[in-house]
């Protein structure tokens, strides 16, 4: 692989996973991971998400209240909410890792076996950020599903709705998980770093002047 394109694709790699990680982090707290809306009163819109539960009134006004009581949560929510919380705190250390990893970032005294270790680290710690954030999402949204279209339920019972924070999960996952498998493939299908032209032609230049200096002496 092209170190010219092998640079660009760790870059995409690393902005996708940015891009996931701001989403993930947006669909962790965001209140509306499912909505109800009551037919006695269509001013006002029910949310819940995984810390708080909101009234929405079409007037403008939004009242939001905390749980009082992390085990008085459904057991999806509670699941939920650790491993989204987990995800992104290895999201952000995955971005960190991999960033150390990148070619086009130039340190001193680091191996390039090294930045390939950094770079297979953080890109194994993206893949198990996106997949911690895709469960949970799609356990909740099965949930509501299951119950929206339960047949044991009356008719009359007002039935919860997916909500927008289960969409940023999704996109959030699913950006993360390929970024990471951009960052891995340019590490797995590129031979051993070689360094640009311009530092090869000035190698090459240092080791004739050196040979000549040599040749001068004796």
């Amino acid at each position: 692989m092209d170190l010219v394109h092998r640079h660009r694709l760790q870059l995409l790699g690393l902005l996708l996973s940015v891009i996931g990680w701001i989403l993930t982090g947006t669909c962790n707290y965001l209140p509306d991971w499912k909505n109800l809306g009551l037919d006695l009163n269509e001013l006002e819109l029910w949310t819940m998400g995984l810390w708080q539960t909101c009234v929405v009134q079409d007037v403008g006004g939004t009242q939001c209240k905390d749980f009082d009581s992390f085990l008085a949560l459904p057991i999806e929510f509670r699941i939920s909410r650790i491993l989204v919380s987990t995800s992104n705190g290895l999201g952000l250390l995955s971005l960190v890792i991999s960033s150390l990893g990148l070619d086009c970032l130039k340190t001193e005294n680091t191996e390039q076996k090294l930045k390939k270790q950094l770079l297979l680290l953080g890109g194994i710690l993206m893949w198990i950020s996106g997949v911690l954030v895709l469960v949970p999402v799609s356990w909740v949204a099965y949930t509501i599903i299951q119950e929206f279209w339960d047949e044991v339920i009356p008719e009359i019972v007002p039935r919860w709705e997916i909500g927008d924070a289960l969409f940023s999960g999704w996109f959030g996952g699913f950006f993360i998980i390929l970024g990471g498998s951009l960052l891995l493939l340019t590490m797995f299908f590129s031979s051993d770093h070689q360094l640009p032209e311009q530092y090869t032609m000035a190698d090459m230049q240092d080791n004739r002047q050196q040979v000549e200096v040599g040749n001068r002496r004796l």
